[in-house]
């Protein structure tokens, strides 16, 4: 399984993803899942996935190859949509290659993360489908998540909104992967993030690992909060508590 959240704000973006695939308790290994396809001072495009491994490397292997052709490049795309109907037909394309040798129980779908800037447009942020169709993100719905997403969306609901800070967006979205961390075994360090100011068309990913003294310091202030906070609530009425027993 794995974890995947990107944030589009008005200040940028933000990328965070884990690094842990797992086909089984026996056969844990480590895959970065966070890509860039960067022409500096030009565009920026970032990938992010999740699902079958093998749909997924293939998917960024031909995006990767067929830089060199104008029609197909994602560093030719005159626009972040136009970049997402490439990627969602990558997809739509290995899925139906390697679906045509498909084993009875094989899922070889995947969902995407697209997010970015090409000169002349606005950020944007994509979400594809395993059938190659995407939505975008909006001022009303900012980021999108994909894989084991439940555990990871509360902390985005109740704080980020599009006028959020990128600061304070890049600590949610931490946060969101440790909550995810703490609950499930098959999400797992490192974490690849990336954060994106707006207009500033380039950007570096940075890899946290277990070791990482800030993202220590991050999930220890948050579990203390939660616990400080879960102790100041105030005393529930009688009523919910039901009769007294003597």
């Amino acid at each position: 399984m794995t974890y995947c959240v990107a944030l589009r704000l008005a200040e940028g973006l933000v990328f965070a993803s884990d690094s842990r695939t797992n086909a089984g308790v026996d056969h844990i290994a480590t895959f970065k899942k966070l890509h860039t396809f960067e022409v500096p001072g030009e565009r920026l495009l970032v990938l992010q996935s999740a699902g079958n491994l093998a749909t997924t490397q293939s998917v960024v292997s031909l995006l990767r190859q067929r830089c060199t052709q104008p029609e197909l490049s994602l560093l030719h795309a005159g626009s972040l949509y136009q970049a997402a109907e490439i990627i969602g037909a990558t997809v739509r394309e290995v899925i139906a290659r390697d679906g045509g040798q498909q084993q009875t129980g094989v899922n070889y779908g995947c969902n995407l993360l697209l997010g970015g800037q090409i000169q002349g447009e606005v950020p944007r942020l994509f979400h594809l489908y395993p059938e190659g169709n995407f939505i975008e993100a909006s001022e009303d719905t900012p980021y999108f998540q994909i894989g084991e997403s439940k555990y990871g969306k509360p902390i985005l609901d109740r704080v980020l909104t599009y006028h959020s800070p990128l600061d304070l967006a890049l600590q949610c979205a931490l946060i969101s992967l440790d909550s995810t961390l703490r609950s499930n075994l098959s999400v797992g360090l490192p974490l690849d993030v990336l954060c994106y100011r707006k207009d500033s068309l380039h950007g570096q990913p940075c890899r946290i690992g277990e070791q990482d003294p800030a993202f220590a310091q991050l999930r220890q202030t948050w579990s203390e909060g939660l616990a400080r906070l879960i102790g100041q609530l105030p005393p529930p009425p009688a009523s919910w508590l039901g009769p007294s027993q003597l």
